[in-house]
């Protein structure tokens, strides 16, 4: 699998085109940050926020849905997968 966080930053980008995805850490701890807030829905109002179960799959099946190639949406779906197991425990 391609672990070329720069790389897949720039991917999960095109999913969001219009997210602020910008930090001072690595490109690895940039999306793994901004998983996490997905995840959490922390970049809706709170009183509108869903569940992390139901923001995971909204996530997955925009990341299915894209047109990036397969090897990058199982990475990015791993990734989801495992901040989602971080997220519930």
């Amino acid at each position: 699998m391609n672990n070329d966080y720069a790389y897949l930053l720039g991917r999960y980008r095109q999913l969001w085109n219009n997210r602020r995805l910008e930090g001072a850490g690595s490109a690895e701890d940039i999306l793994k940050e901004a998983i996490r807030r997905e995840l959490k829905d922390e970049n809706a109002h709170p009183r509108a926020r869903k569940r992390e179960s139901e923001k995971f799959y909204l996530a997955v099946k925009r990341i299915t849905e894209s047109d990036m190639a397969q090897e990058d949406k199982l990475f990015l779906i791993d990734l989801h997968c495992e901040l989602y197991e971080q997220i519930r425990s």
